[in-house]
């Protein structure tokens, strides 16, 4: 299990939103190339970045900021939000994005089937949940047609290797990781699941190190790293001591 820091873009620079909403923003920096940096500095070994307007609107709104990003980045870059069309992909994954993060447009059978067959590993899903029915459009839709379980077994069957599963209701507030979740995903898939939502303190990132299945594969933590709750730092260190 790794240590994923979270940087979330919205008119340029760093925010965190509560449980998915837009009116519940928090700014944290004005520039997201020095967070970078200090998550490099830190010991990051991969870096998760989301254009929340993106996400929300459907149209890439952060691309400058992800450029700036990438001239300094000396470990990889994890990125989504927006990415709703092929040439979009293509755009993004060409400027040097490890692997590209697809949420809404999952649904679309035949694009993922493609992206998965032109670009591999370098295609990962995001899962939104909320009370276990998966959000789209940037958390404002629900898709009740299918439950996750179902969706990640149709994802695997397709070649997609990794699935981001965050728990919307639990983002940004602190209150520790849903684990019966990530749990139930496991048992359900042998998709690898890079968990996300709700870690506030290091006994949180404690719960998760006692989950022994080679298909987690790391947890991306947000809030608490910007309410200095604990450095990343301490964080990897924390888990290190406990995977070995």
């Amino acid at each position: 299990m790794i240590v994923i820091p979270a940087i979330d873009l919205k008119e340029g620079r760093v925010v965190r939103l509560t449980r998915g909403e837009f009116e519940q923003e928090t700014i944290y920096d004005p520039s997201p190339s020095s967070v970078l940096q200090k998550w490099q500095e830190e010991g990051a070994k991969l870096i998760h970045v989301v254009d929340l307007e993106g996400a929300r609107d459907g149209i890439l709104k952060n691309l400058e900021s992800v450029k700036s990003m990438l001239r300094i980045a000396n470990v990889p870059i994890q990125f989504g939000g927006g990415l709703r069309h092929f040439r979009d992909v293509s755009t993004v994954l060409e400027l040097g994005v490890a692997c590209v993060v697809i949420g809404t447009k999952a649904f679309d059978q035949p694009l993922i089937q493609k992206l998965v067959d032109t670009f591999k590993e370098r295609i990962a899903v995001g899962l939104d949940l909320r009370k276990n029915a998966i959000q789209t459009h940037g958390w404002r839709s629900q898709n009740t047609n299918e439950s996750p379980e179902h969706f990640c077994r149709k994802l695997e069957q397709m070649g997609v290797q990794t699935v981001i599963v965050t728990d919307v209701s639990r983002d940004g507030t602190l209150e520790g990781p849903n684990v019966p979740l990530l749990q139930n995903m496991l048992n359900a898939t042998g998709i690898d699941i890079i968990l996300s939502g709700g870690v506030g303190s290091l006994s949180h990132l404690g719960q998760l190190t006692k989950i022994r299945d080679g298909h987690f594969k790391g947890v991306i933590i947000g809030k608490a790293l910007y309410e200095h709750q604990f450095t990343l730092s301490e964080a990897i260190q924390y888990v290190k001591g406990r995977d070995t």
